[in-house]
C-alpha cells in the first residue's frame, strides 16, 4: 500500500515546470532590462540628456517672454533632471521590446481566441497612449502655455523650475495618455460580458458629465486643457463603443460561436 496521499500525488513533478517559468521571467525581464539600458546609453551619446530635455521644454520656452528661460533652484538639478527624463525616453522606446518579451511569456499559455485577444488589445493600448501622449505635447501644451501668458501681467518675468516642469509634464503625459485608453476600457468590458453595448449606449450622457468633471479635477485650471482632455474622451468612447462590437464578434470561443450558430439554428 503506497503512503503518499492523493494531494501529494498531484503535485508531484509541478516543482520543476514552476522553476523553469521562474527562469525564463527573469531572462524575460533581464532581456528588457537590456534594452532600456541599450537605449539609454545610445542616447545619452546623442542627442544627449541636455538635448532630450530641451525637447521637452520647447513647448514652453517657445511662449515664455522673450529672453525668459526655465531656472534650476536646486544644485544637482541640471544634472538629474535632463537623465531622468533620457531614462524616460529609453523606456518609451524600448516599449516594443518590453511588450515583446511580456507577450513572448505569456502567450504560449493562452488558446487561439484569447492570443486573438490579448495581442490586439496590447498594441492598441500602446499605440493609444503614445497618441495620447503626443496629442498633449504637440497640441495640449503649447495651447495652454499660450493661453496662460497671455493673461500673464507685463510686471511678472515668467521662469518655471525645471524640476516642477519635468513633474507637470508627465502629469500631463500620464493623464493623456490614460485618458486615451477610454476604448480599450469599453472593448475589456464589453468582451467579459460586464457591461453590455446597449448598457454602454444608455450610459453615453452620463459619461459626457463624468468625462469633463474628470477634467475639471486632473487638468491645471485652464478651459484649454480642460476641453482638449474632455472632448477627445466622449470622441473616444464612441469609437470604443463601435470597436466593442467589432471586437466581440471576431474574438469569440469556438464553443461560443458554436452556440450562438444553433441559436440562430433553434
Amino acid at each position: 500500500m503506497s503512503d503518499k496521499s492523493p494531494e501529494k500525488d498531484e503535485l508531484e513533478g509541478t516543482e520543476q515546470p514552476f522553476v523553469s517559468h521562474l527562469i525564463e521571467l527573469r531572462d524575460r525581464l533581464v532581456r528588457a532590462l537590456i534594452a532600456v539600458l541599450v537605449v539609454f546609453g545610445v542616447l545619452c551619446f546623442y542627442p544627449g540628456p541636455g538635448a532630450l530635455y530641451d525637447i521637452l521644454a520647447h513647448p514652453l520656452v517657445a511662449h515664455l517672454p522673450k529672453g525668459a528661460t526655465l531656472i534650476a533652484t536646486n544644485v544637482i538639478s541640471p544634472l538629474l533632471v535632463p537623465l531622468k527624463i533620457t531614462l524616460l525616453a529609453a523606456f518609451l522606446v524600448a516599449l516594443p521590446v518590453v511588450l515583446y518579451q511580456t507577450w513572448a511569456f505569456v502567450a504560449p499559455g493562452l488558446y487561439s481566441h484569447e492570443k486573438k485577444l490579448v495581442l490586439p488589445l496590447v498594441v492598441s493600448s500602446t499605440v493609444l497612449f503614445f497618441t495620447g501622449v503626443a496629442f498633449c505635447y504637440f497640441i495640449v501644451i503649447p495651447a495652454m502655455s499660450q493661453f496662460i501668458q497671455s493673461f500673464a501681467p507685463k510686471s511678472i518675468t515668467a521662469a518655471p523650475d525645471i524640476e516642477q516642469y519635468l513633474g507637470f509634464v508627465l502629469t500631463l503625459f500620464l493623464v493623456f495618455g490614460a485618458a486615451f485608453e477610454v476604448p480599450i476600457v469599453v472593448i475589456v468590458l464589453a468582451r467579459m460580458g460586464l457591461v453590455s453595448i446597449d448598457k454602454f449606449k444608455q450610459f453615453r450622457g452620463y459619461f459626457i458629465v463624468l468625462a469633463f468633471i474628470i477634467a475639471a479635477v486632473v487638468t491645471p485650471p485652464d478651459v484649454i486643457s480642460q476641453l482638449a482632455l474632455a472632448v477627445p474622451m466622449c470622441i473616444l468612447y464612441e469609437l470604443g463603443i463601435i470597436a466593442a462590437r467589432l471586437f466581440i464578434k471576431h474574438t469569440q470561443a469556438p464553443q461560443d460561436g458554436e452556440s450562438a450558430a444553433q441559436d440562430k439554428v433553434s
